[in-house]
Formats: C-alpha cells, sequence, structure tokens
C-alpha cells in the first residue's frame, strides 16, 4: 500500500517544504504555502520519456520542418506568429467569463472547418452544453471531437488514438491523475498534469491549448512554474462592461511577444476588429477641453486612443488623482512636474483622466498627452481635433524620444490627422514622414503649450 505524508506547496514557484514556512525560500513570496497529501509512488513520474534519449551533437540531429498551422482567424495567428507550431503546448488564461472558452472553440471550429481532427476536453460542461455553445457560432464541423472528462489517463489514452492535430483542454484546473492523492486544482495536480499533457505533446506533435482560470490578482492560478514548462502563455484581456477584447502573448518560444489581437464579443461570438481606432474616435467630442488623441503601441501594430481629463477646484484637504486606464502614480508625477516647471496650479485640483474604451495605457510616450490634456481641461482651451502629441516627459520638464514614431504618424495620417507634436530626439526616425505632414519639434512641455496657444491664456489666469 502507498505511504501518503503532507508537503506544504507554494502557490507561486511551486517550492515544497515538510513544513509550514511564513516565507518561501524558493521565490520569496509571503504566506504562499498550502498543505496537501502527497502519495509516494514507485515508478515513472510526468517527466520521464517513454523512448530512450541519447546524447549527440546538434550537428547529428534530423530537422524535419514543421510548418504552421494556420488557424484561419488573422488576429490569432498574429499574435501566435503565424499559426500554431505542432507539438507546442500553450496557456491560455484571462478573467472569468472573458471569454476564454468561446475563443477556444472559435479556434477549434476554425481548424475542425478545414478538415482538421480537433480534441475538445471539457471538465466544466457536458457534450450537450459545449454543442449549444458551438451552435451560435456557426456550422459544426464533424472533426471536431468533444470528451467531457476530468481523468487524465482516459485524456492521455483518447488522445493517442485519435491523434488529433490540435487538443484543447478546458480546464487545467478541472483535470486529475488519480496516483495524485490531492484535490483537482491543487498545486500537485496541476503541476503533474501538465507534465504529462508536455510530453504527449512533443513525443506525439499533439499540439496542445490549455486554458487556465486565474486569481484574484490576476496571475493564472496554480504554480508559477507552469507559465515556465509551457511553449507560450497567452492572455485574454478586457472589460465586460466595454467592447474590446485583447488577446496578448507574454511568452512565445517560437515568435514575437509583440503583437495583440484585438476583438469584440458579440452575439455570434468573438468578432476580428478590423480597424480599431476608427471605432474608438467615432464618437469623440469635437471643441471639448481635455481632449485630446494619442497614438499608442499594442505589440507592433499602432492604435489611435483619445484620451479625457478633468481638472477642478478640490473640496477637500487633499485633492483626488484618479485614471481609469492610466498610471496614478505617473499621473501624480506628471501633475506635479506641469506645477514645478511650467507653473500650471495643480495642488489644489482634483485630477481625473481616462482613456477611452477601455484600454489600458501604460507606455511613457502616453506622458505628453496626458500632461497637455491636463492643462487644456484646466484652463478650458479646446485643441485642435486634427492634432497628435505623443512623447515621454522627464522630470525637468524635457520631451524624450519615443519608439515607433513613423508608424504612429502613418497610422494616425490614415484617419485624417494632419499635425503632429514629436520629441526633437526622435528628428532622424522621420525621414520616411518628413516633407508630408505638419510635424513640430519639441525638446521641452513649455514649448508645446505655447506652440498649442496654451501659454496666452495661462499668463492671464
Amino acid at each position: 500500500m502507498a505511504k501518503t505524508k503532507s508537503l506544504f506547496f507554494c502557490l507561486e514557484c511551486g517550492y515544497d517544504s515538510p513544513k509550514w514556512l511564513g516565507r518561501c525560500p524558493g521565490c520569496g513570496a509571503c504566506n504562499s504555502l498550502r498543505e496537501e497529501v502527497v502519495r509516494k509512488e514507485k515508478g515513472k513520474t510526468a517527466y520521464e520519456s517513454l523512448t530512450a534519449v541519447k546524447p549527440q551533437s546538434i550537428t547529428s540531429v534530423e530537422v524535419q520542418p514543421l510548418p504552421r498551422v494556420a488557424i484561419g482567424i488573422e488576429e490569432i495567428d498574429r499574435v501566435l506568429g503565424g499559426g500554431i507550431v505542432p507539438g507546442s503546448l500553450l496557456l491560455l488564461g484571462g478573467d472569468p467569463g472573458i471569454g476564454k472558452s468561446t475563443l477556444a472553440l472559435q479556434v477549434s471550429m476554425a481548424l475542425a472547418s478545414r478538415g482538421e481532427k480537433i480534441l475538445y476536453i471539457s471538465g466544466e460542461e457536458s457534450a450537450a452544453q459545449i454543442r449549444m455553445r458551438a451552435e451560435r457560432l456557426g456550422p459544426l464541423p464533424e472533426t471536431l471531437i468533444l470528451l467531457p472528462a476530468t481523468d487524465l489517463e482516459v485524456v492521455l489514452r483518447e488522445a493517442k488514438e485519435i491523434l488529433p492535430s490540435l487538443m484543447i483542454v478546458d480546464s487545467i484546473q478541472t483535470l486529475y491523475l488519480p496516483d495524485v492523492a490531492s484535490a483537482p486544482g491543487s498545486v500537485s495536480q496541476v503541476r503533474e498534469c501538465t507534465g504529462h499533457l508536455l510530453r504527449l505533446a512533443k513525443e506525439s506533435t499533439i499540439s496542445t491549448l490549455i486554458i487556465g482560470h486565474v486569481t484574484k490578482d490576476g496571475a493564472i492560478a496554480g504554480p508559477k512554474m507552469l507559465e515556465h514548462m509551457v511553449d507560450g502563455v497567452l492572455y485574454f484581456e478586457g472589460n465586460q462592461n466595454h467592447i474590446f477584447r485583447m488577446l496578448r502573448a507574454i511568452k512565445n518560444r517560437f515568435g514575437s511577444i509583440n503583437e495583440s489581437g484585438i476583438f469584440t464579443m458579440t452575439q455570434e461570438g468573438l468578432k476580428e476588429v478590423e480597424n480599431p481606432s476608427s471605432l474608438l474616435l467615432e464618437e469623440r467630442p469635437e471643441n471639448a477641453p481635455g481632449s485630446i488623441v494619442f497614438a499608442c503601441m499594442e505589440g507592433l501594430r499602432p492604435l489611435m486612443v483619445e484620451i479625457q481629463a478633468l481638472v477642478s477646484l478640490s473640496c477637500f484637504g487633499t485633492p483626488r488623482r484618479m485614471a481609469a486606464g492610466f498610471d496614478t502614480g505617473r499621473l501624480a508625477l506628471l501633475s506635479a512636474v506641469l506645477e514645478k516647471r511650467v507653473g500650471v496650479p495643480l495642488s489644489s485640483q482634483d485630477i481625473y483622466i481616462n482613456v477611452i474604451g477601455g484600454l489600458k495605457v501604460d507606455e511613457p510616450a502616453a506622458d505628453l498627452a496626458v500632461a497637455i490634456s491636463l492643462v487644456s481641461s484646466y484652463y478650458g482651451i479646446s485643441l485642435n481635433s486634427k492634432i497628435v502629441v505623443m512623447g515621454e516627459i522627464g522630470l525637468t520638464g524635457e520631451i524624450r524620444s519615443i519608439p515607433q514614431i513613423e508608424q504612429r504618424i502613418r497610422e494616425a495620417s490614415r484617419l485624417g490627422y494632419s499635425t503632429f507634436v514629436v520629441p526633437r530626439g526622435n528628428q532622424k526616425d522621420l525621414a520616411g514622414v518628413k516633407g508630408k505632414y505638419k510635424i513640430q519639434l519639441a525638446s521641452h512641455i513649455q514649448e508645446v503649450i505655447e506652440f498649442l496657444n496654451l501659454m496666452k491664456k495661462s499668463n492671464s489666469k
């Protein structure tokens, strides 16, 4: 009879200890160790290969080309670098209800409609429930095979018999191994189940996509080492109250992590957004103080967003600094720079920033747009509706250069914007657009305020 014992596992890195510790020695996380009952078994582990391998020179390794399998959904193929690499193991995470299962089902149906054999494993829904969801997404392909199961041994046995092009596991927290005594979703179960799926993917070239739940902090539930085991980690982000959903890759062994896919949720499932910039700006008010357009980068794709600011006299002893889609710490820094270096008295004002559309802008290139929107709102001066400003602001008020300036300007000009305020340090990067548009170079925020005729009003106030 197998022996049982208790071990304490770290939820962040998977470190195990025979006793509870307040601080994990592996990753330094506090109060992250949880007790689990484990069974000591003899035999193969999830990481032992079924085939014998021997060391060999890298020059003697035979390479068989494995072309990527394009899904047919352009936004997803872009994030993956052109499609799914055969034998890869991908992890998809996201908030509850954001559309992870819908996205996985659409990927399955897109591949199955071309004759690819797809195995969809679900531990959360029955086969009838999955079909009900699939019927609203389009015609049902016969090569999409459903397997409602939670026993990993059953899943592995069926996968070896069917040999699908892609296997989807929804979700990894519902699978369990009978040999592991802990409950499904525990650190031991998630780690061992992922190890078996990894071995299956590498030895049989079955591409596998596993869905993982996220914690309240936004991280994928389970040990952090789960993200290190897989070939790619995708996050499906968005706000259920907004129209956009973002698919980002934070790890990709076979491609870039600089790409993102943009979707919108409809009754027929997730739809690709071909021109998100025009959709974000179509309801922009005209001649509204505090409103300005900024060209941000979503991976390698430029995206035009509207930034709105509201500055009003505070009724409290400590003025408020609130932002939606922008870092509040960065907002406090910019307001201090405006007061110290330019003389805009914001220390007694409540400040609110909103990035329209529910997007999150975290790149320093948005500093200048936020600062100018604050000045515009404070003095009640509306800006030219066809102007775009971008640049990073330092503590002395200087404007620093930003990357990919030419791509940002081309995207903005495609939507009808004709005037651009950019850092002087980017002058050498404007060869491709120089002479085609009105470009104002600036090295200090004071220059931008004077160019936009905000200084005349500020001096009289």
